[in-house]
């Protein structure tokens, strides 16, 4: 499921990173990476804030939309 059904504060290991190349690659700089936990801290307006490798990270909901757990 994609990381935007995440409840805030639920956690979740990703499963896969979807899109173009660029786009994947600028998720994984973030540190958006396969095997790896996140938790939703919160969701607000069109943004998601999630702590992922002991950092906050805010991306779109369109973005989160491309990240599954």
């Amino acid at each position: 499921m994609p990381l935007t059904l995440l409840q805030a504060g639920q956690s979740s290991i990703i499963t896969r990173i979807g899109g173009n190349p660029e786009t994947r690659k600028f998720l994984e700089g973030l540190g958006f990476v396969v095997g790896t936990p996140v938790t939703v801290i919160t969701q607000s307006g069109g943004n998601i804030i999630c702590s992922i490798r002991d950092a906050r990270v805010a991306i779109s909901k369109q973005m989160a939309s491309k990240i599954f757990v």
